[in-house]
């Protein structure tokens, strides 16, 4: 089975073409990715949400209550290096390595053990916010996640992300909302940050 973090970001599926009756939609649809677009997803993420119609990634949605993310992009090499912080029941999971860029179709990939995942960013009106999708053609597994730079979202980027659910024929009431102050990673995430200090002090 893979990793909870995989179920989480990277399985995904290409999304189908939004209808043009709902221009409102056509943000879904996906665009290639560029070098300013890759910069947008740099740095620290904390995941807000998620809405899903998988019985399994509703399991893992339940079972985290909070998950830190920080990405790293690299255009020569063109992959996007990554550290996550997840609490996942009553421990701290942690995650890092690096997802392969494919800038014409607009995704982010990685192999896990074998078998080939595809993340496909969703273009947001905010930079503050990203998402992702979740086999949008398949209705019995389709889901959308949201991501912040802080830990409470406004009212807009909420709406934005209820929009986004309901464009992908999901409910909002299929959401299920994370709460930081119940992160079990804070004491390892503070160790890795003095341990990226020091590293960077001893290097000047």
């Amino acid at each position: 089975m893979a990793l909870p973090w995989a179920l989480a970001i990277l399985s995904l599926l290409p999304l189908v073409s939004a209808d043009s009756a709902h221009p409102e939609c056509a943000n879904l649809t996906g665009t290639p990715i560029t070098n300013s677009s890759l910069d947008l997803i740099s740095g620290k993420w904390f995941y807000i949400g998620s809405a899903f119609r998988h019985p399994e990634f509703i399991q893992w949605a339940k079972s985290v209550p909070s998950s830190v993310v920080y990405f790293t992009p690299n255009h020569t090499e063109s992959v996007v290096y990554f550290q996550e912080y997840i609490t996942h029941e009553d421990k701290c999971l942690y995650n890092s390595s690096h997802l392969d860029v494919q800038w014409e179709n607009g995704t982010l990939s990685r192999n896990v053990l074998g078998v080939h995942y595809l993340a496909y960013v969703i273009p947001t009106k905010d930079p503050a916010i990203y998402m992702f999708a979740y086999y949008p053609e398949d209705k019995e597994k389709m889901g959308l996640s949201l991501y912040a730079n802080t830990t409470q979202v406004t009212p807009e980027q909420m709406s934005e992300f209820h929009g986004a659910v309901k464009c992908m024929g999901l409910e909002v009431s299929e959401i299920i909302s994370t709460d930081e102050t119940k992160s079990l990673c804070g004491p390892l995430e503070k160790q890795h940050e003095e341990e990226r200090k020091k590293a960077k002090e001893e290097a000047a």
